[in-house]
This record gives structure tokens, C-alpha cells and sequence, in this order.
């Protein structure tokens, strides 16, 4: 295109960019949304307790915020929300102008003067959105709420004045103005009528419905603005450059209408690449929460029958594989593995099921199939090793998404089984997300093959030679599955398992746990340099962090946890190409019956007393690790030599190799940077401990035995406990059977989600390679000291207590929680109870007592606890104690009460509330004199609310009300 110059007079060419005015409307609508709806996402996963607070109430009563408290009360939405909205006012402008050229010079359906108001209109209307968003009601009430008002007064005048001026020829544009027009207007009314409610009839719950209808504007108001997308398909506007300086008469920009998709195929196949990466990674992330989730499930049974269940069977549920010798039946696994992936989803559909024997069957089934599939796509891929390590650096991001997402929901995966809505569950998003996942791998997987291309598996295997050995192969992978599953399914398991008493703690779960998954990333990023990680000097350094991890404690051991985190991630690719030439059936049985033998083993070194030939494998956690360390020498030794004969054939040299380590930085540097941001937000949240109590210098303690967090239902249980400790306001408390870092509980350290919600100090007590039940404390004060006991057990399983001094309002006050063995090895108890009273006769401090003795009042273990442990028993009077039992001395004792389980564990808790006295040694023994509640100062009373019949199934039993004492 030419034009003749004013200036020259010569003719000098033009360039014209053709612009397509729909896609101003399109980026404008994809900016609003986004800002909004990315700073309601953020702001109710940062701040969502103080954003649903309003002046008058808040959670439970209002639940929903409102448009400004998501907008303009909190960091980081509110940033978020103002540079989103600042990128959606280049469109709005433009959009308003467009409309004026639009309805003036193309449509011609309105006079200059008319579209001439309306540009006016719009542009006061997009300022004043300006005045809400940057100056919220919290920096200048009066102006946020002038420049509100002047944006809806504004809205009346252009919407109808943009419906009047819109063609009528295009009727479905008209069709929608006018049902967004009417559906805006008609919020109004309704909208004002619950915020009157609120503000001048306080009626809880009015803003939440408030909200809704101020939300509901948002969508309309951006939607009638995205409608103008309908009326500009064939009007464009150009842009001229007059220079004459491009290689080209005339350039048409992405968003041309005359050129429908401008997008290389180069950035057509990222996209497709990385939707695919995005789909597989969550079913990963799948197959790691169901196969954590099945011996979670599984444990509950034997917990609940005291020994062998027979549910443990469905451990077994892992060989399923072994089908896959069958060729059609793996080639058809391959082939059809998006409908394999979906079908597996029935694992994730078992929390609908209330029944635990269900749920257990459901998630069996599922993690089945999804073995199946996943060992049937590296079988047949692998003599295409580019696909076959896309297919395992997946799987092994599954493994960290798994987590980060732990991390978020405190250790707990939200799409277990033991999970619902109730307890933080996000089930019924886990399976559309799954659903979705399935389908796009469906969809590829078909397309590739229709297409001619390779696809995501070839089927030679029996065309080639086979190479190393199947045992070997196999050892190496059963033994890496077992150390992921045991160690890595949890960034704070090897933390627990390294536990040291205070002040050599040990790194907190947060925010170090950032660091775990930092080491398993670095791994995942190594693994492809099979020459390097299949080497026998990767293997001495490997072996050396499992040795660390072992001897040491504390932070130490967290550095060996962290190396060999790093080692075996990295060699998890090259294991998977080790099974994937092997016969399949064989190499299947052996790997997962290694992977079995090895998660029971793991299970016997602390269960032995419920066990056939249990002694042999008690508290022998060190010949495991050495096991494992053999049987991954074995897998790596055929591993490199395979890794030889790749290289020499060259058959990594794949694009799709190259394309998928890309792929996994930008996966591994997000997930990263998801883990830092989940962890800053933890920390930022987590409440300072503060006693409940301040004024009378006393505090509450209780001792209870929670049956590993899970309720009697099967479902997880710490939102129900963190209830009960909150509302009996107990600022010490003994948490009995508490260690849940093992396969059979799922790796779950379930007291973070406390101790952050309430504000307490935790000590997990011996570490979970002490090989003990478990015994932690929570503690609003501060924790001065502690040591980890394990008690005297020579036949019985062994018995555990911390003693821990607490700062308790500047005086040091000892306390021990204990949990000492069964019934059925008296001696051990006797043993135990004798160690108990040393600790306890040699402190110099006021002592309470919170502890597990298996005994009743005036016996033998009783008076050894008491009377050599030179302690009171808070009330020896009540004689219908079994078990658990609190002394103390050198403190006033106020009141004492039993408080029912409420379903979730088999065992009540027991409360005392004590007091500091200035003269300790004058009532280092008690006497019992009982008084009513009515001459107890309040702040030293317990809670009304657990009397008659309580809350939420808790209530004060044996006694229906607590016991108060003079002293």
C-alpha cells in the first residue's frame, strides 16, 4: 500500500497491521476475571478467617467475603488483584473508544453527539473503578465509597445507553445485553436489602448473602462488556506505518480477524506438551495418594482387632501387575491408558463410601489398575527410552506434587480416602481434575495414532534382546519404591524419624520441609545423566547418607535424609528402565514382593508384639536400611551396565528426551517455588502460643490416647481433636499413640495442623526410628528442655516418654507424657513404671505426671508410680481408672474431670487444671479437700459447655461434672 506525502510529494509506502477489535473485548474480560477471581482464590487460602470477618461476626456465621474484603483488605490478594486490574484498564479503554468508532463510523447506529456521551461516560466509569481498586476502604473510607457509588450511578447510563446503540441486526449481542442488563439491576435491590440486614439489623449470616449478590454483579458487569466480542467479529481497526521500513507491504499481528490463528506449530506443540505433562503429573500425583492411602486404610483394621486382621491382604493388590505377562493385555493397558487412568479414579471415589471395608476395596481396586497402567506404558516404551523417561520423570513429579500438596494440607493428602469435606477433604475435585487428566491423555493418545506418530509407546519388546537380569532389575526397583513410599511420600518424614529431644530439636517441618522437597527436585533434575547416577561412587555416597541418617539425630541426620532423598529419586528413572526389558511377568512378581516383604518388615520393627515371629525383626530398622542399600546396589549394578549399552546405541537421542527434561525444570522449578510460597504462608499464619489463661498463673493439662488420628469411622481425626483441645482450653497436653510416620499411617505428622491452628509448642517425643508407639506434647509454654526415654522393655513392645521443663510464667515445671506397655507383660510394666519414678523422685521441680500405666487405683504399678515416684495422685479417689493416670506435686491442684472420647478414639481424656504457688515444697504432697464450682474463681473453671450432654459428642462422664479441690 502506497500514499502520496504532503511534505515530498513523492508516493512512499505504507505498512497496515489489521487489528482485530474482538480481541480487545477478549483480553479484556480473560484480565477482569483473572483479577478477581485469582485474588478471591489467594486471599481465602492466606487469610480466609480474617477476610469472612466482618464488624459484627464471623466464620461460621459468615463464610463467603465480600468483593472489597478480598480486594482491598489483605496481602498478597490485594497486590495481586491491583496489578490484574491494571492490566485489564488498557482494554477497558480501548474498548470504550472502540464502541464510539464502533456505533458512529462501522455500525453506524448512533449519532456523534449521543456516542460522544457515552465515550464520556465510560471513561468516568473506568476512573472511578480506579478510585475503588487503589484506595481501599481501609486507606480512605469515604473516597473508596464516592468513587463506588459514582461507578454504579455510571453503569446505569452505559449499559442501557450501549444496548440502545447496539445493532439490532446482530440478535443474539441484543439478546444477551438485555438478560445481563436486567440480571445486574435485578441484584440491586435484594443486594441492598441483606446489607441493610448486616448493618442495621446485625443478623448473622446477612453479609455472606450479601456477598453472593455483590459477586454476582462482578459477573454480570464484565460479562455485558464481553458480549461486545459478539458485535466486533468483522470490525477492525488498522494501524499504519508510514516509515516504510518493514521487509513487508503490509503485516497482519495475532489478533487479526482476516487471520484466525497465527500461532507456529512450534508453540502449538509446547502448549500440547505441557498440557500433557500437566495431566500425566497429576495422575502421578494420583497414583501416590492412592497407594499411600492403601495401607493407611489397611492399618485401621489390625489397629481396631489388637493383631493380625486379615485386611492385610489387600497389601497384596500391588502384584496385580503380574497380569501384564499377558501381551494383548498390556498392549491394551498401553494403548488405552487414559481409560485405565480413568477407571483407577474409583480409588479416589471410595471416600463416598462411610463403610471402612468399602473405602479399603474401592482404593485396592484403584491402585491396581493404576499399577497396571503406569508398568504397562514403560513396558511397551521401552525401546523408545525418550518416552520411557518422560513417562518416569512424571511419575517421579507426582512424587513431589504429592509433597507440596501434604505441605498445604498439613501433612494430610486432601484426596485420601480418610478425607471429606468435613475434615478438609477436596475429594470431589480430585476426581473431576482426575477426570479431565484422563480424558486429555485419551484424546492425545488417539490423536497420535491416527496421525502416524509414535506416540507414548512402541510394541517390539520381543523384537529385541533383552538385556542385564530380572532379578537384579527387579531388586532395585521394589527397593527404590519401598524407600520412596517409606521416607519421601512426606517432606517432614525424615525429620520425625531423626527427632531429638530440646534443645538439639531438629529442623521444623516448616518451612525445612522446603528443603526435602529441594533435594528431591535436584534429584529428578540429575537422573537423566544415567552414566553419572548409576556409577558406583553415586552409590558409596548414597549408602554413606543412609549410614548418616541412621547413626545420627537431629539436624544431622535431616542432612544424610536429605543426600539420600537426592540419591534415590535420582535413580528411580533408570530403575524403571531396568524392569521395562526384563520378562514381564517374573520381574513383576519379584519387584513388587520385594517392595511387599520390605513395607512389612518396616511394619514388624515396631509390630512385632502383634505378629508371627515378631521378635526376630524387633527394632531392626538398622538390617532394613542395610537391605535396602543391598537390594539398590543390585538394581544399580545392572542399571549401569544398561546405561552403557544405551549410550553406545544411542538411543536417548530423542527429541521427545530433550523436550521432557525442559519440561521438568519448569515443573520442578514451580512446584518449587508452590512449596516456598505454601511454607511462607504457614509461618505468617501459625499462632504465637499463648496460655488460655494468664491471670491466676494456672494452666490446664490432660493426657489422651488418640489412636493414630484416626476416628472410629476411619476418617481422619485432628480437625475433631484440635476442636476438643481448644474448646477444654488445655495449655498442656499428652498425646498417646501418635506416631503416624510410617507406611501404615500414611506419613502424616497430623499435629502441625494443631500446634500452627492454636498456637502450641510441640515436642513429637522418640522419634519414629525408636520404633515406639508414640507419645507427643503440645504446650503453650515454652519448652526449656526435653529427653526421650525409651522405658525398660525387655519381652513387651517398647514403652516411650518424654520429660520435658517447661517455662511455665518464669517457673521451670517438669512434666512427663508416657506410654507405657500392654497388659500382658507385667514385668515390663513394673520395669517401666520403676524407671518413671526415678525421673520423677530425683527432679527438683514441681512435677504433673500425664501417662499410660495399664493398671488399677491401689495396686502395685499404682503405688510404684505414686508413692516412689513422690507424686499425688489428682484424685485417688476415683477408682474407675484403667489406664490412664495424672500426678503431680508442688503445685496447687484445682480441679479434675473426665471428658468422653466423642467417637474419636476408644479412650477419654483426662483433665487437671493446676496453679503455681509461691512455696512449692509446702504442697509437695496434696490433701483433697473437695469444694463446690461456685467457690472457684471463674477463670479457673472449666468450660460449661461439656455439661449434660456436652458438644460434638464430648461430655464430662463418670463423674458429669469436674471435680474441684481447695488444694
Amino acid at each position: 500500500m502506497t500514499e502520496k506525502s504532503l511534505l515530498t510529494g513523492k508516493t512512499e509506502p505504507v505498512i497496515v497491521t489489521k487489528i482485530g477489535a474482538k480481541y480487545v473485548a477478549y483480553s479484556h474480560t480473560i484480565c477482569a476475571y483473572s483479577a478477581f477471581f485469582v485474588a478471591l482464590g489467594v486471599a481465602c487460602y492466606t487469610h480466609y478467617y480474617k477476610i469472612v470477618q466482618n464488624e459484627y461476626f464471623g466464620y461460621p456465621d459468615e463464610w463467603f467475603p465480600s468483593v472489597s474484603a478480598t480486594t482491598g483488605d489483605r496481602y498478597p490478594a490485594r497486590a495481586l488483584f491491583q496489578i490484574l486490574i491494571a492490566l485489564t484498564s488498557g482494554p477497558r479503554f480501548a474498548l470504550v473508544f472502540l464502541w464510539y468508532l464502533y456505533i458512529t463510523k462501522s455500525a453506524k447506529t448512533s449519532s456523534k453527539g449521543f456516542g460522544l456521551f457515552l465515550l464520556t461516560v465510560g471513561i468516568v466509569r473506568t476512573v472511578a473503578c480506579g478510585g475503588w481498586v487503589y484506595i481501599t476502604s481501609t486507606d480512605d473510607h469515604l473516597t473508596h465509597d464516592i468513587a463506588m457509588v459514582l461507578y454504579l450511578l455510571c453503569t446505569l447510563p452505559w449499559q442501557l445507553g450501549v444496548l440502545y446503540s447496539s445493532s439490532k441486526e446482530n440478535e443474539t449481542a441484543v439478546k444477551w445485553r438485555k438478560l445481563l442488563t436486567s440480571a445486574f439491576f435485578t441484584t440491586l435491590p435484594p443486594m441492598i436489602y441483606f446489607f441493610i440486614q448486616h448493618k442495621v439489623q446485625k443478623i448473622p449470616g446477612a453479609y455472606t448473602t450479601y456477598a453472593f449478590f455483590e459477586w454476582s454483579l462482578i459477573i454480570y458487569d464484565v460479562a455485558f462488556d464481553a458480549v461486545s466480542a459478539i458485535e466486533f467479529q468483522n470490525f477492525e481497526f488498522s494501524v499504519a506505518d508510514k516509515t516504510g521500513n518493514s521487509s513487508t507491504q503490509q503485516s497482519s499481528v495475532p489478533f487479526t480477524s482476516n487471520v484466525e490463528s497465527s500461532i507456529s506449530p512450534s508453540t502449538m506443540r509446547a502448549l500440547t506438551s505441557f498440557a500433557g505433562f500437566a495431566s500425566e503429573t497429576y495422575l502421578a500425583f494420583v497414583f501416590w495418594s492412592m497407594l499411600t492411602s492403601l495401607t493407611l486404610l489397611i492399618w485401621y483394621f489390625p489397629l481396631w482387632y489388637m493383631g493380625i486382621s486379615g485386611f492385610e491382604a489387600f497389601l497384596l493388590i500391588t502384584l496385580l501387575p503380574i497380569i501384564l505377562g499377558i501381551a494383548p493385555l498390556r498392549r491394551l493397558f498401553a494403548r488405552y491408558r487414559g481409560v485405565f487412568h480413568l477407571i483407577s479414579l474409583v480409588g479416589v471415589a471410595s471416600y463416598l463410601k462411610a463403610d471402612p471395608i468399602w473405602r479399603l476395596s474401592m482404593t485396592a481396586f484403584g491402585i491396581g489398575i493404576s499399577l497396571c497402567t503406569w508398568t504397562a506404558t514403560w513396558i511397551e516404551s521401552n525401546q523408545h527410552t525418550g518416552n520411557l523417561e518422560r513417562s518416569a520423570i512424571i511419575w517421579i513429579l507426582g512424587l513431589i506434587l504429592t509433597n507440596v500438596v501434604k505441605m498445604a494440607w498439613f501433612t494430610e493428602n486432601p484426596i485420601w480416602p480418610i478425607m471429606h469435606k468435613e475434615n478438609g477433604g477436596l475429594n470431589d475435585i480430585g476426581i473431576f481434575l482426575g477426570v479431565i487428566a484422563s480424558v486429555e491423555v485419551l484424546i492425545r493418545d488417539s490423536t497420535s495414532r491416527r496421525s502416524g506418530e509414535t506416540g507414548n509407546f512402541v510394541s517390539s519388546i520381543q523384537k529385541t534382546k533383552q538385556f542385564g537380569s530380572s532379578l537384579l532389575a527387579s531388586s532395585g526397583f521394589g527397593a527404590v519404591l519401598f524407600a520412596l513410599h517409606s521416607m519421601f511420600t512426606d517432606s517432614s518424614t525424615i525429620m520425625r524419624w531423626t527427632v531429638d529431644g530440646y534443645p538439639n530439636y531438629g529442623p521444623e517441618p516448616v518451612p525445612w520441609g522446603v528443603a526435602t522437597i529441594a533435594a528431591l527436585s535436584l534429584g529428578l533434575l540429575i537422573a537423566p545423566y544415567r552414566r553419572f547416577t548409576t556409577s558406583f561412587g553415586w552409590y558409596l555416597i548414597g549408602s554413606g547418607a543412609c549410614a548418616i541418617f541412621y547413626i545420627y539425630s537431629a539436624w544431622t541426620a535431616f542432612y544424610g535424609g536429605l543426600v539420600m532423598g537426592t540419591y534415590f529419586i535420582s535413580i528411580t528413572p533408570a530403575m524403571i528402565r531396568g524392569i521395562s526389558t526384563q520378562p514381564t511377568f517374573k520381574t513383576m512378581l519379584y519387584s513388587f514382593m520385594i517392595y511387599n516383604l520390605l513395607c512389612l518388615a518396616h511394619v514388624w520393627v515396631v509390630a512385632y508384639e502383634f505378629v508371627p515371629g515378631g521378635v526376630y525383626a524387633r527394632e531392626r530398622t538398622d538390617v532394613i536400611l542395610f537391605t535396602l542399600m543391598c537390594l539398590t546396589g543390585l538394581g544399580v549394578l545392572n542399571a549401569n551396565r544398561q546405561a552403557m549399552q544405551d549410550v553406545q546405541k544411542k538411543m536417548a537421542q530423542f527429541h521427545v528426551l530433550r523436550s521432557a527434561r525442559a519440561m521438568a525444570r519448569i515443573f520442578v522449578a514451580g512446584l518449587f517455588a508452590l512449596s516456598a510460597l505454601v511454607a511462607s504462608n504457614r509461618v505468617s499464619n501459625a499462632k504465637t502460643p499463648v496460655p488460655y489463661t494468664t491471670t491466676e498463673k494456672s494452666f490446664t493439662a490432660a493426657i489422651w490416647t488418640i489412636h493414630f488420628a484416626l476416628d472410629n469411622d476411619m476418617w481422619a481425626s485432628e480437625h475433631r481433636m484440635r476442636d476438643a483441645i481448644r474448646d477444654l482450653e488445655l495449655d498442656v497436653v499428652g498425646l498417646l499413640e501418635s506416631d503416624t510416620m510410617r507406611i501404615i499411617m500414611g506419613n502424616r505428622d497430623w499435629a502441625q495442623s494443631i500446634a500452627e491452628e492454636l498456637g502450641y509448642y510441640v515436642d513429637f517425643g522418640p522419634s519414629s526410628m525408636k520404633h515406639t508407639w508414640g507419645c507427643l506434647m503440645l504446650s503453650k509454654f515454652p519448652i526449656i528442655k526435653s529427653e526421650h526415654h525409651l522405658l525398660p522393655s525387655p519381652v513387651g513392645e517398647l514403652a516411650c516418654a518424654i520429660h520435658a521443663t517447661l517455662d511455665v510464667y518464669g517457673q521451670p515445671v517438669d512434666f512427663i507424657v508416657s506410654h507405657n506397655g500392654q497388659d500382658e507383660n507385667y514385668e515390663d510394666r513394673i520395669q517401666q513404671t520403676t524407671e518413671l519414678a526415678r525421673i520423677m523422685r530425683t527432679s527438683p521441680n514441681p512435677f504433673v505426671f500425664l501417662g499410660y500405666v495399664v493398671t488399677q487405683p491401689r495396686q502395685e504399678i499404682y503405688h510404684l508410680l505414686f508413692d516412689q515416684g513422690d507424686i499425688s495422685d489428682i484424685d485417688p479417689t476415683d477408682w474407675d481408672r484403667w489406664c490412664e493416670y495424672i500426678g503431680y506435686r508442688g503445685l496447687r491442684r484445682v480441679a479434675y474431670a473426665r471428658i468422653s472420647h466423642g467417637g474419636i478414639t476408644d479412650t477419654e481424656i483426662q483433665s487437671g487444671k493446676f496453679q503455681l504457688v509461691d512455696n512449692p515444697k509446702d504442697f509437695w504432697k496434696a490433701s483433697y479437700d473437695r469444694i463446690h464450682e461456685s467457690q472457684v474463681t471463674p477463670a479457673l473453671r472449666y468450660p460449661s459447655m461439656f455439661y449434660g450432654q456436652g458438644v460434638r459428642g464430648h461430655r464430662y462422664h463418670v463423674f458429669n461434672e469436674p471435680r474441684y479441690f481447695l488444694n
